[in-house]
């Protein structure tokens, strides 16, 4: 079988690279009799451009004429966009008559738009796009979500019948693990952390979802309680709101900015943490967590959206606003060693359930459904052209 997977030009997106390269990686191990080809839009931008508006629309018409142009010379038995933002392309994929796949990540922008809109070089245009996808996403043979609260909000917010909705979770790469102590100890050191010290951490964007002025009120309530805690940082940087926060708080020498690590960094640095803060108010799966759980991290995260069906009872679930809460679970986790072993032991439990070999195997076995369907129905085919023919 031949699988096309439809998937953005490479390092558009962390998220949907992690996802693409994930679930192919997965599919070449349980299906390795198929061939798997990518395909993603062709950089055809001349020069060397300093117009960032210019530029900006030359790459909305690369990504909404050339490419689904570019599609016409790809044969496939099933095209699977990872992308639900891609959703416009199952209008151009018709013509191959073969299935198509989309995967919804989350519809965070259908319910709360004010989080999109600010956020975006040409907000209404952008929104139009966006909304435009996703109800062609809805004529795909099947959409799977990567949890149950997205498929929960798919159906909800879009014209899309429940019996086309799969939910098959991501998984989480096995490479994150617990790292050997000295080499934890040694750069921790490096980061200039003592070992007295408690170190959260929060992984990911600065989208106001991400909730981490919460976790700047914690900081700062935490320290004028004399606690002996610092806050790292991994992914974007902070806004310009919360970098006014930390400055008119003084909470600059509590606080290290780590970049954008890539993936062995990231590891260490889970290790090197003491606790993962994750109090986003709106996530469509929550895969910081899981990798987390898998380094041996324990972690306080929301009691909202997908967030209590991935960490189950290996986490402490909060009320993400509820700055005083956040507190009273990181002075708990901090002072009761006992429930630190036992989130550590019950989240590397929990976390290796999510692998993604057995996301490919639920998504590879959604991929034979759909072509033994579309054979199923082409088999009563002939008779009618028989008929048809002999007139």
């Amino acid at each position: 079988m031949r699988i096309a997977i439809l998937r953005r030009a490479r390092h558009a997106s962390f998220s949907m690279d992690v996802y693409a390269d994930a679930l192919i990686a997965g599919l070449h191990q349980v299906r390795p009799e198929w061939e798997i080809v990518e395909l993603f839009p062709q950089d055809r931008i001349q020069g060397n451009r300093t117009n960032s508006l210019l530029k900006g629309l030359q790459k909305y018409y690369q990504r909404y004429r050339q490419y689904p142009q570019q599609l016409k010379a790809h044969l496939a038995d099933v095209y699977h966009i990872v992308d639900h933002s891609d959703g416009y392309l199952v209008t151009h994929l018709k013509q191959h008559k073969a299935p198509t796949v989309v995967t919804c990540h989350d519809v965070i922008n259908l319910i709360h738009p004010e989080l999109f809109l600010d956020r975006a070089r040409f907000p209404k245009l952008s929104m139009a796009t966006w909304k435009r996808s996703l109800r062609r996403m809805c004529e795909a043979d099947r959409v799977i979500t990567v949890s149950q609260h997205t498929a929960k909000d798919v159906v909800a917010h879009l014209p899309l019948n429940s019996a086309k909705v799969t939910v098959i979770p991501n998984g989480v790469e096995s490479s994150f693990s617990p790292l050997d102590p000295a080499e934890t100890a040694r750069f921790r050191e490096s980061l200039g952390i003592p070992p007295e010290i408690c170190c959260l951490l929060n992984v990911g964007s600065n989208n106001p979802r991400k909730n981490i002025i919460t976790i700047l009120k914690s900081l700062d309530r935490l320290l004028q309680k004399r606690a002996l805690v610092h806050f790292c940082k991994a992914g974007d940087d902070f806004t310009a709101a919360q970098t006014a926060f930390i400055r008119d708080r003084n909470l600059a020498d509590h606080i290290t900015y780590l970049g954008k690590p890539d993936k062995d960094t990231l590891q260490k640095i889970y290790n090197a943490a003491d606790i993962l803060v994750a109090p986003s108010t709106y996530e469509g799966f929550g895969i910081t967590v899981l990798e987390a759980m898998m380094c041996g991290l324990p972690t306080i995260t929301s009691n909202v959206t997908s967030l209590p069906e991935v960490a189950g009872d290996a986490a402490i679930l909060i009320d993400p606003l509820d700055t005083a809460a956040l507190c009273e679970a990181i002075e708990r986790l901090h002072n009761d060693p006992q429930l630190k072993q036992s989130l550590i032991h019950k989240g590397r439990a929990r976390a290796q359930t999510f692998t993604w070999e057995n996301t490919a195997e639920q998504v590879a076995q959604t991929y034979e459904c759909l072509t033994q369907n579309k054979l199923s129905r082409s088999s009563s085919a002939p008779a009618v052209d028989e008929r048809v023919n002999a007139l």
